[in-house]
């Protein structure tokens, strides 16, 4: 039960109003942990504050014992945090596969005036960025489409392929940010099938989601969210059961 994650008194205030208020979890190695809430509850401005888009006015972000609360996004990535956001944020005019080898930056080590002179070490290196970026196609079911542009695909494998583009840079932390927002009924289980493998291979995942049922199948431990405090934290079942989870989000007719 390695922390691999550890928020502490985590706050964010925009115009005196608190979004995120002294809010505490942790995600062990290997567990997949969600966050829950209703619309305004702060898991967006938590989700913002843990990979670096936006800065705590108060509280401590630690990812594998080292304090990353000051640190930025591109330096979090490059110790192993990937972000799967919201939106499909694909590069248009791309081919499925390019689009997968832009997740590999955070790992590079060789810079522009290596690439702008063909070295051979860059070469080398882009080859195995083609290499890690098949095998990443490949793990989400989208080999057939390495070659063909990325914004032809259906939201669903759009949602797929960003998964796939996070992969690519060998994370050892997956953030996915409302992962089933905008998905049908068929698309949201081939994505519930896709981060269920990615948890049986080992990957640590935190998901923010509002789509109970999606999160009830994934999730090790849940933390809730109403109006940017933590109102409860437990098991998807415990979570279900809990009052002050159903009077603030679930509602009273769930069961």
């Amino acid at each position: 039960m390695t922390p691999l994650l550890e928020v502490e008194g985590l706050g964010r205030a925009f115009g005196g109003v608190y979004a995120v208020r002294d809010v505490s979890l942790t995600v062990v190695q290997g567990q997949t942990r969600a966050v829950i809430g209703p619309n305004g509850a702060g898991k967006s401005t938590l989700f913002s504050l843990i990979n670096g888009h936006l800065r705590p006015d108060h509280g401590v972000v630690r990812y594998g014992r080292r304090r990353i609360d000051r640190l930025s996004p591109h330096g979090r990535a490059r110790l192993g945090m990937a972000t799967v956001f919201q939106g499909a944020r694909l590069f248009a005019g791309m081919t499925a596969l390019e689009n997968i080898m832009v997740g590999a930056h955070a790992r590079t080590r060789h810079g522009f005036a290596s690439g702008a002179l063909r070295l051979p070490a860059h070469r080398r290196e882009e080859a195995r960025i083609r290499a890690d970026a098949f095998e990443a196609l490949d793990r989400v079911g989208l080999q057939d489409w390495a070659h063909r542009p990325a914004e032809a695909l259906p939201l669903g494998q759009q949602r797929s392929l960003q998964v796939a583009r996070a992969l690519c840079a060998k994370p050892r932390l997956l953030l996915l940010d409302e992962p089933a927002s905008g998905l049908r009924a068929a698309e949201r289980e081939a994505l519930a099938r896709l981060v269920e493998g990615l948890r049986a291979d080992g990957l640590t995942i935190m998901l923010v989601e509002h789509d109970v049922a999606f999160v009830s199948r994934l999730a090790d431990r849940v933390s809730v969210l109403d109006l940017g405090a933590q109102v409860a934290e437990g098991t998807p079942a415990q979570i279900r059961r809990d009052e002050r989870v159903i009077a603030a989000y679930l509602g009273s007719g769930h069961t």
